[in-house]
């Protein structure tokens, strides 16, 4: 929730803004470039989008309907440059929330990003039936898999979604355990009220304890008026808590009470808020061995684990792989409008050698990349160059060249960037040194 991203070519303008607009506790992408803004957009749901006109590949005026496509929730408020209104008019014609006037009262801003965050809000529960139908989507029958470690998972989950409990789901990084809590809310009496989602470990204490429990105007500077926090708005729905570890003790406390009570105080008030909730929550970290290390309340974890869920890695669903690899491609070739290509007998092998330490996400991201440089087929060139320097040996046969897969595969994502450098490094998840140095290697001219 309260999410912008702020795209500007002036690192000194992105900087400025994004203090500007964190010191009011709202969370801040930032993005240099067209091509960086639609990355992220396809990555993150953000409510506001904060665009200049003139990027080095694109026109912010033109952009409006490009950036609602990918955002359509989303509000697009336009920086201009001084003297250029009519691109701020032009922009509002194409769809655009507001504009500001680079070098105005930054003072500004605020109110004109608040506003738009208001008008998030009013449309998102004018359009609770279409949040339903969003929410339908998550489901134990969508959940891609038939192995015994993942079926045993799915029957544990069906049982308890029935009920209202707390449920703790523990499980690796990227196993799928905000899915797996969403088709539980989708699964009980609560489906038809709002679902929420909050990661613990991406907020400051202070910063946390306004999302969670809100805050009322004058509570702190810039609290210029109340505010909601999720346990409110998922009030008679559901709140699932991720990375529930990372939580101050403090706020552990302030959790506890809402779980053995249904109430709780925000941040600069005196009232009692009451709520009914029901908290699902995750973790990757041992809770035992943080109560040991006085770092978890042992009474708020028996709360938070009435019952508990343990997600297998993907390791451990070998069954599975190829599965989710052909759901994951079909998903993806379609939302970039392409036919959805086939997967090479050596690059299924590559996938079911693979550990796959960062489990279902990292396949997400395997296949995401592989659709951006691939032809009609898969194959081992198109993979992320970490799954061929994994161990693949069982994999690969003996004309296997990995130095020319990868050699092949910088290639493929230079000319996939127009040559772009930066954008390559990070679309290869390696260092701009390490790709300068691998270009030389390799004799890669573009």
């Amino acid at each position: 929730m309260n999410k912008i991203l702020i795209i500007d070519d002036e690192p000194t303008i992105r900087m400025l803004l994004s203090r500007i607009l964190e010191l009011e506790g709202y969370e801040v992408l930032k993005a240099k470039d067209r091509a960086t803004a639609l990355y992220t957009l396809k990555k993150q749901v953000v409510q506001v989008v904060l665009c200049d006109v003139f990027l080095p590949d694109g026109n912010g005026v033109d952009m409006v309907q490009e950036l609602q496509q990918l955002a359509p929730d989303a509000k697009i408020i336009l920086l201009t440059a001084h003297g250029n209104i009519p691109d701020g008019v032009q922009a509002i014609k194409n769809g655009a929330f507001d504009y500001i006037v680079k070098g105005d009262d930054n003072r500004k801003i605020i109110p004109i990003v608040s506003r738009a965050m208001d008008a998030v809000v009013t449309e998102q529960k004018q359009q609770g039936k279409k949040k339903e139908v969003r929410a339908n989507s998550f489901t134990f029958d969508n959940i891609v898999g038939k192995s015994s470690a993942l079926s045993d998972v799915v029957s544990q989950a069906r049982k308890v979604a029935a009920t209202d409990v707390s449920v703790l789901i523990n499980g690796e990084t990227g196993t799928g355990k905000e899915v797996f809590a969403q088709a539980i809310h989708s699964a009980s009496g609560r489906r038809s009220e709002a679902f929420l989602a909050l990661n613990c470990s991406a907020f400051s204490r202070e910063l946390l304890e306004s999302e969670l429990f809100g805050y009322k105007a004058g509570a702190f500077t810039g609290a210029v008026k109340d505010k909601k926090g999720l346990l409110e708005e998922a009030n008679h729905g559901t709140l699932f808590l991720d990375e529930i570890g990372e939580m101050a003790l403090e706020l552990q406390s302030k959790l506890l009470r809402v779980l053995e009570t249904g109430e709780f105080v925000k941040v600069g008030d005196t009232k009692t808020t009451h709520v009914d909730v029901r908290i699902l929550s995750a973790t990757n970290r041992n809770l035992k061995e943080e109560i040991a290390n006085g770092r978890f309340r042992e009474d708020l974890y028996f709360r938070l684990s009435v019952f508990r869920i343990l997600l297998p890695p993907l390791c451990q669903r070998r069954d599975d792989i190829l599965l989710l690899a052909q759901h994951f491609i079909g998903q993806y070739a379609r939302q970039i409008g392409r036919t959805a290509p086939s997967l090479s007998t050596e690059a299924k092998n590559i996938f079911l050698a693979y550990p796959w330490p960062g489990n279902v996400r990292e396949m997400m991201n395997a296949i995401e990349h592989a659709l951006i440089v691939c032809e009609d087929e898969i194959t081992c060139h198109d993979l992320p160059i970490d799954m061929l320097t994994g161990d693949t040996s069982t994999a690969a046969d003996d004309s296997f060249d990995l130095k020319s897969v990868e050699r092949n595969h910088i290639i493929k994502v230079l000319h996939h960037t127009h040559g772009n450098k930066t954008e390559t490094a990070r679309l290869l998840k390696i260092g701009l040194t390490t790709l300068y140095r691998k270009i030389e290697e390799y004799g890669i001219n573009i």
